[in-house]
C-alpha cells in the first residue's frame, strides 16, 4: 500500500491530468495533494478528482513534502511533481518496485529531458568533491522519488530548491539502500535565468550545509566558501493583493462555515476535551483561554490538525456562493478565534482570498503549544501607554480600513452573533446566518435562516453603502402605540419617495440621451 504525495503551487492547468496518471497504478494507493497556498484554481481542480487536499502551513516545497509525508497513512511514500504531463502510466510502479521487492529503501528517478544546467554545473561537481559516493546519480535533483516513511520521518526537508539533493544526502548518511529508476522522457517548463540562479545558490547551500555536519576536510569547505549561498526567502500574503479592491465579505469560520465546533472536536479527537472544558470554566480572559488551549495541542502535527477540520461538514453551498461573489468583485475571506493553519486550509478549499486568525506555532510542522495573537485582534485601551492591549476581534474593521483602505461601509460580515454582535453592527452589512441569538434582528441588517448561504447573493447585489441608513427597530408595543394607520402612512411615504427618485433618475437619463443626440 502506497501514499502518493503531490506538492503543488499554482498548477490548476495540469494537476488533474497528473492525478489521473498516478491513478492508473494497479497498487492500492491514497493520493494527497499538498497545496502550497496557490492563488489559482489548483485546489478546486484537485478536489474534482476526489483526492485528499491539505494546505501547507507555510510556502515552500520542502514544507509541503514533509507535511504530505506526515499525512501519509502507508509506509511507502511516493512524490511526484504536479506540473508534468509526460509521466508514463506506470510511474508509480517504476518508483516503488525496488522498495516493494525489498531491493531498496529510497528510489531516485532519472530521465531524459531538454536541459539540466544546475545539475551539470553545480550539483554534480559539488557532489564529486564532497560526497563522491553520490556523484554517479544521473539526476540528483529529481523530485520524483519514493521512500520508506520510517526513514523519511528521520531526515530534514529543506524548504527550497535544495530539498531534493538534501534528501538524497540524508538518506545516504542514514545508510539507506538507494537506487535509481528510469522514468523515460520528462518535459516541463524551462526556467528563467533568475530561477536558475536562485536554484544554484540553494542547491550549493544545501550541499555545503550537509558537508559541514559531516566534518569533511576543512580545506574543501574553504575552497568552496567563496560560492554565494545567500538564501532568498519568499514571503507570501494574499491580503496584499486586495489593496485596490473596494468591497469584501468576511465569513466567521466557527459560526457560519463549519457546522460543528473545531476546537471541541479536535480536543475530543486528541483526548483533551476534559482539559478544554476546565479551561473554559476557569478563565474568562480571551488571551488566557487561547494560550492555555494552544498547550493542549502540543506535539500534534499539521496533518492531524487538518484531518479534524476535513471531517467537519461545511455549509453545503458556500463554495459556489464564494465563487459568485468573487466574480462580482468581492474579496472573500475568513475570520476566526482559532488557528491560522486550519483557517488557511479551509480558505484554500473554498477558493477564498484571505484569513484573519491566531497563529499556532509550528516547528517542523509540529505544534509547539505556543500561540501568537496578531495585531489586528488587539486593541489598546485608553488607560495609558503602560496598559496592555486587550483581545478584541471587532478591531479587525479598523485594521482593514487602515492597512487595505477598505472602509467598514464596504464590508459584508457574515456571522451568527454568538461571540458578540459588534461586527454585525459595525460592518456595512451585517448578515446573521442560522442564528439562535435572541433579538439578533435588532443587530443584523439581514438575516439568513440557513442552512444554505445562497440568499447572500441577493444581499450582495446592492452596494453596501445603501444599507447604512437603518430604521430603528420597532417593538410590538411601539407598533400598537403608533397605530396601524400610521405605519401604513409611513410605508406609503417611503414608496412615494422611491417612486420620485426613480422618476428623477429617468428624467436625468433622458436629458443625457438628448444631449448626446444633439
Amino acid at each position: 500500500m502506497i501514499s502518493i504525495v503531490i506538492p503543488v503551487l499554482n498548477e490548476g492547468a495540469t494537476i488533474r491530468q497528473v492525478i489521473r496518471t498516478v491513478k492508473k497504478t494497479s497498487r492500492k494507493t491514497e493520493i494527497i495533494v499538498v497545496d502550497d497556498n496557490s492563488t489559482d484554481t489548483t485546489v478546486e481542480e484537485a478536489m474534482k478528482e476526489g483526492v485528499r487536499v491539505i494546505t501547507s502551513s507555510q510556502r515552500g516545497k520542502g514544507i509541503s513534502m514533509r507535511e504530505g509525508m506526515m499525512a501519509a497513512k502507508y509506509d511507502i511514500v511516493v512524490y511526484v511533481d504536479g506540473d508534468i504531463l509526460t509521466y508514463p502510466d506506470n510511474i508509480v510502479e517504476l518508483l516503488t518496485d525496488p522498495i516493494v521487492n525489498d531491493q531498496a529503501d529510497f528510489v531516485k528517478s532519472y530521465f531524459t529531458r531538454q536541459a539540466g544546467r544546475v545539475t551539470q554545473l553545480v550539483a554534480k561537481p559539488l557532489l564529486s568533491i564532497l560526497f563522491p559516493e553520490l556523484a554517479h546519480f544521473q539526476q540528483p535533483l529529481s523530485g520524483m522519488i519514493a521512500g520508506r516513511k520510517s526513514l523519511l520521518s528521520r531526515v530534514q526537508f529543506e524548504n527550497d530548491y535544495g530539498v531534493d539533493i538534501g534528501l538524497l544526502i540524508d538518506m545516504h548518511v542514514l545508510g539507506a539502500r538507494i537506487t535509481e529508476a528510469n522514468i523515460g522522457r520528462i518535459e516541463n517548463a524551462m526556467q528563467t535565468w533568475e530561477q536558475l540562479s536562485k536554484m544554484s545558490r540553494e542547491v550549493s547551500r544545501t550541499i555545503l550545509h550537509k558537508a559541514e555536519h559531516m566534518n569533511l576536510p576543512q580545506e574543501n569547505l574553504e575552497t568552496l566558501g567563496n560560492i554565494n549561498i545567500i538564501r532568498e526567502q519568499m514571503e507570501y500574503s494574499i491580503l496584499e493583493s486586495i489593496d485596490k479592491l473596494h468591497k469584501m465579505v468576511i465569513f466567521n469560520l466557527d459560526e457560519v462555515v463549519f457546522t460543528e465546533n473545531y476546537l471541541h472536536l479536535a480536543a475530543a479527537a486528541f483526548d483533551v476535551d476534559l482539559s478544554l472544558q476546565q479551561i473554559m470554566e476557569h478563565h474568562t480572559d480571551p488571551v488566557t483561554i487561547l494560550e492555555h488551549t494552544a498547550t493542549l495541542f502540543r506535539d500534534r502535527n499539521l496533518a492531524e490538525l487538518l484531518e479534524v477540520a476535513d471531517a467537519i461538514p461545511i455549509v453545503p453551498d458556500i463554495k459556489a456562493v464564494v465563487r459568485e461573489l468573487k466574480k462580482r468583485g468581492y474579496a472573500c475571506g475568513i475570520i476566526t478565534d482559532g488557528f491560522e493553519c486550519v483557517a488557511r486550509h479551509i480558505k484554500n478549499k473554498l477558493g477564498m482570498d484571505f484569513v484573519f486568525a491566531n497563529r499556532l506555532h509550528l516547528y517542523d510542522s509540529v505544534a509547539t503549544g505556543e500561540i501568537t495573537i496578531p495585531e489586528y485582534f488587539l486593541q489598546q485601551d485608553d488607560d495609558g501607554l503602560d496598559a496592555l492591549p486587550r483581545y478584541n476581534k471587532n478591531n479587525i474593521l479598523q485594521y482593514i480600513a487602515h492597512k487595505y483602505h477598505v472602509t467598514p461601509q464596504n464590508v459584508i460580515y457574515v456571522g451568527s452573533g454568538s461571540d458578540g454582535s459588534n461586527l454585525l453592527k459595525e460592518a456595512g452589512i451585517g448578515v446573521a446566518f442560522d442564528s439562535r441569538v435572541p433579538f439578533i434582528e435588532k443587530v443584523a441588517d439581514k438575516i439568513i435562516p440557513g442552512p444554505y448561504m445562497a440568499p447572500l447573493l441577493s444581499i450582495a447585489q446592492a452596494s453596501p453603502e445603501k444599507f447604512r441608513i437603518k430604521l430603528p427597530p420597532i417593538s410590538k408595543k411601539q407598533a400598537r402605540r403608533i397605530g396601524i394607520g400610521s405605519l401604513v402612512a409611513l410605508a406609503s411615504a417611503g414608496l412615494v419617495y422611491l417612486a420620485a427618485r426613480q422618476i428623477r433618475k429617468n428624467g436625468q437619463e433622458r436629458e443625457k440621451s438628448l444631449a448626446l443626440n444633439c
